[in-house]
């Protein structure tokens, strides 16, 4: 440790956080007792106060170790929200603290914040999660596929595609590979061996697009997807350019027993999925729906069917017409009526009009206390594009937090997290969303760091590869943005539907697939770099989520190129036994599903942090490096101590990875390591009481091996 110099405050000790080692409870309801938490290095300051809306409290030194004190303070909270900070003294030297750290800039935004009863739920804290685009992922029921020329879409006729491995086509939204629930249901081993908890399905509902963001039937699963119980009725011709022939997508995709029967068989799949201890998160797009969809019915579907009541294309007097809005509302629009508002200007996407229609928000709050409850209890809601939800930010507000109250009284264990990119802060103060898709607290930092490349592989920014001041900066202010309990559960991936693979991004080449072509996305790939940021997404705050087929070596270009199918026969198996091997690290050491973190070390090519929770400490170091470097990591800043021996249950390298426990010895608080290139590698404290075989007594053959 370093030593302390009269006076001067010893910033690197300086540590609080959200977590439940620095307040107790975490997460408070009204009228609760809190005890909080500031520590410093063991006699090295005068004073520390708690400091809430400018009025300052002297807190208490209640207790010391070999390294630091820990000062304490309780208040009792109430129905308000309440932000704090610290202030640290010694003599003349004065500094704050708050979730930036040691600072001398003291904006509340920064503050530490208490906002009594907002609880997420405990079993989303760190759970490894499981991304599906259902399509693409595996057919299990051929019965159930897209037929070619079933149907119209955007103005030409659906195709089955019978190569499985057949790359994306550019314009691919109409292309159909048959993945199924079936497929995910047979293939539900291999999940949970992967070490996944929750299982996050893009759109599962009735819809006429491979993704499924267009939905056409909130109410349903699609047939397409499930069963297909009463089958009939002809395809369009090749020429077609309506639905006007399209009598069996009409039967498959309208009709009631095959409606019906593929609810009921997504209440045995989400049991079977439940009976193997994973959870299920759907994905819920409720900003806009489909041209197809039955309260509008634009593409004449359900008026085809002849079993539902006439949509607001159609009919003015429909029941639905207050869902959408319409430019030319005069009786003369209609029949059949095109002006209505599309998101974005897509007629494809008619935008939901809430703000004009209780009746819309009663359906819509229907429809996600429906899937969460029985018999379907899935386990929470993804928001797509959340925040365009409505017409105004006020009204977007109003919503989220009805449907917070509908879905957790419905479900109080459900999961509410969105789609959002920028400042979420608005929506995290615990009447909406529980958390976010972790774009700019995790995707783009991690990227950016190792690879250079803009997310969809758009652009490349060699001033801040490598750059880990600038990864720690980014990450420290967008986590502040978040409130502790929300940063546990976020969705940190580093791929998924809409951005390329991250594996793609390696080879640090700008390209779509209109440019660049399929194939050059795999070219000059660094399998090495994945692995290090495979460490980082296992061992950061937050719910590690994988992409199908990430784990098993899938390239792409972003959407539609990062939408590849699942390579069944051709899987990198190393690959898939290291993310399986990482997700039991992370699943197995207390401290990487709810411990708080600490940056340690921050230079070009190279970081290191840990984490700490209760009695347990971890570092993670990455070195990006096409050279060694040799790091001294200040291990003591999170506790350890001279006399602990730390683990080392992975090193990632150039070539590949070592696998099993090496012991490591601290010498005077710093863990000197030589990293080989491209590498990283994790540390953990207590090793024996997680990996049994080991034997402390090698720990010091190790150090000696470390200095030569």
């Amino acid at each position: 440790m370093e030593d302390n110099i009269k006076g001067c405050i010893n910033r690197d000790a300086l540590f609080s956080s959200e977590t439940e080692d620095y307040r107790m409870p975490m997460e408070p309801d009204a009228d609760d007792d809190v005890l909080l938490r500031m520590r410093t290095a063991k006699g090295n300051v005068d004073h520390v106060y708690y400091v809430e809306d400018k009025a300052e409290v002297e807190m208490t030194k209640a207790r010391s170790d070999e390294l630091f004190d820990y000062y304490e303070y309780e208040i009792t909270v109430g129905t308000d929200q309440v932000l704090y900070h610290f202030k640290v003294v010694s003599e003349q030297d004065v500094c704050l603290y708050n979730r930036l750290g040691p600072t001398q800039d003291g904006q509340p935004c920064f503050d530490f914040k208490i906002t009594p009863g907002f609880h997420t739920p405990e079993w989303a804290k760190g759970a490894v999660m499981y991304q599906i685009f259902v399509d693409r992922f595996c057919n299990g029921d051929e019965s159930n596929d897209v037929e070619s020329y079933e149907y119209v879409y955007i103005g030409r006729p659906v195709q089955k595609v019978t190569e499985w491995d057949r790359y994306p086509a550019a314009m691919d939204v109409g292309y159909f590979y048959g993945g199924d629930l079936q497929g995910i249901w047979d293939k539900l081993d291999y999940i949970k061996r992967l070490g996944v908890e929750a299982i996050y399905l893009n759109p599962v509902f009735v819809s006429p697009s491979n993704h499924k963001y267009d939905c056409q039937d909130y109410e349903h699963i699609d047939p397409h997807f499930a069963r297909i119980e009463k089958d009939g009725g002809g395809l369009v011709r090749p020429d077609a350019t309506d639905n006007r022939e399209a009598d069996r997508y009409v039967q498959r995709s309208a009709g009631k027993e095959n409606l019906e029967a593929s609810d009921a068989f997504f209440a045995r799949f989400v049991e079977e999925v439940h009976k193997r201890g994973m959870r299920v998160i759907l994905d819920g797009v409720f900003n806009h729906c489909g041209s197809f969809n039955k309260w509008l019915d634009a593409e004449g579907i359900y008026e085809h069917s002849g079993d539902y009541e006439a949509g607001a294309y159609e009919s003015k007097s429909s029941p639905y017409h207050s869902f959408f809005q319409f430019h030319d509302d005069s009786d003369e629009a209609w029949p059949y009526n095109r002006t209505y508002d599309g998101w974005w200007g897509h007629d494809t996407l008619p935008k939901l009009n809430y703000e004009n229609s209780e009746k819309l928000v009663e359906y819509i709050l229907n429809v996600a206390r429906k899937w969460v409850s029985p018999p379907y209890s899935i386990d929470g809601w993804r928001l797509d594009v959340a925040a365009d939800l409505g017409h105004t930010a006020e009204y977007n507000h109003e919503f989220w937090r009805r449907f917070r109250q509908a879905v957790k009284e419905a479900n109080p264990e459900a999961l509410i997290l969105a789609e959002h990119y920028g400042d979420p802060a608005s929506w995290l103060e615990g009447d909406q969303w529980d958390s976010i898709m972790n774009y700019d607290a995790f995707m783009e930092p991690v990227t950016w760091f190792l690879t250079g490349m803009e997310k969809h592989s758009d652009s490349y920014n060699g001033g801040i590869w490598g750059d880990g001041e600038a990864f720690f900066n980014a990450m420290g202010y967008h986590m502040s943005r978040m409130q502790t309990n929300t940063v546990m559960t976020a969705m940190n991936q580093l791929s998924n539907h809409d951005h390329s693979r991250f594996l793609t991004r390696t080879n640090q080449m700008v390209g779509r697939i209109q440019t660049a072509g399929p194939e050059k996305a795999g070219h000059n790939i660094k399998p090495c770099v994945f692995r290090e940021a495979v460490v980082i997404q296992m061992t950061w705050p937050g719910a590690p989520t994988l992409y199908y087929g990430d784990e098993a070596g899938v390239c792409g270009w972003t959407d539609p190129d990062s939408r590849r199918t699942y390579p069944w026969g051709k899987e990198d198996l190393e690959l898939i036994e290291f993310h399986r091997y990482m997700t039991g690290i992370h699943r197995k050491i207390p401290v990487f599903r709810k411990g708080a973190l600490k940056p340690l070390l921050a230079g070009y090519q190279k970081i290191a942090y840990g984490r700490m929770f209760g009695k347990y400490q971890a570092v993670a170091v990455i070195s990006n490096s096409p050279d060694s470097q040799t790091m001294d990591i200040p291990v003591w800043q999170l506790g350890v101590t001279d006399d602990m021996v730390l683990g080392r249950p992975i090193l990632t390298t150039e070539t590949g990875y070592n696998a099993g426990v090496m012991l490591y010895r601290v010498k005077n608080g710093i863990l000197k390591l030589n990293m080989p290139p491209y590498s990283a590698a994790v540390f953990v404290s207590r090793p024996d009481e997680f990996y049994p075989v080991v034997d402390s007594r090698f720990a010091d053959d190790a150090a000696a091996a470390m200095e030569k």
